[in-house]
């Protein structure tokens, strides 16, 4: 388990062409949300910043004494609370969001960016035209349907996976 700073120093661009906005929107605002006292105004300091790539989770520390967490747009991140003051933060799209967490009266403890980027080490993106299609290189390339490729390229390769995946789950109730 980690603090927010650690994983964030942690979530670095992996790929000179990938996450450069992202990094640099990121740097110096790196604080963990743990670090916030509850008495700090909103205004007072600048948001955190969580960094995590789509499909991918990262560990988080809440501040003591969070009650509620609340997450602006579930549809960029999403958090799963567990015990002892650990949140799980999902990336599920592309974009920037905010999570605020609140002690048990509503008070404002802490209030952190959630900033959702791809992950492109092992993704190989092949451009048709208008049309775009990605595959996972690792090592070998295989299609893996990303959020923007082609509606068509992305409708098959997802058919495909869902129909393995109910195939599996099939195979395992007999």
């Amino acid at each position: 388990m980690t603090t927010l700073s650690a994983a964030a120093r942690l979530c670095r661009p992996r790929s000179p062409w990938a996450g450069r906005a992202l990094a640099a929107a990121a740097m110096g605002t790196m604080l963990a949300v743990s670090a916030l006292p509850a008495s700090a105004a909103p205004q007072a300091a600048k948001a955190d910043s969580v960094l995590v790539m789509v499909d991918h989770a990262k560990v988080v520390r809440l501040p003591e004494k969070a009650q509620t967490v609340i997450v602006g747009n579930p549809a960029i991140a999403d958090v799963a609370i567990q015990k002892n003051g650990v949140m799980i933060v999902t990336g599920k799209s592309f974009g920037v969001t905010n999570l605020i967490a609140l002690d048990a009266s509503g008070t404002l403890l802490a209030e952190s960016l959630v900033r959702v980027g791809a992950d492109s080490d092992s993704v190989l993106t092949v451009q048709r035209g208008l049309e775009r299609e990605s595959y996972s290189c690792t090592p070998v390339c295989q299609p893996s349907a990303q959020l923007g490729d082609a509606q068509k390229y992305f409708g098959e390769v997802g058919g495909q996976a869902s129909a393995r995946s109910a195939s599996a789950m099939g195979a395992s109730k007999r």
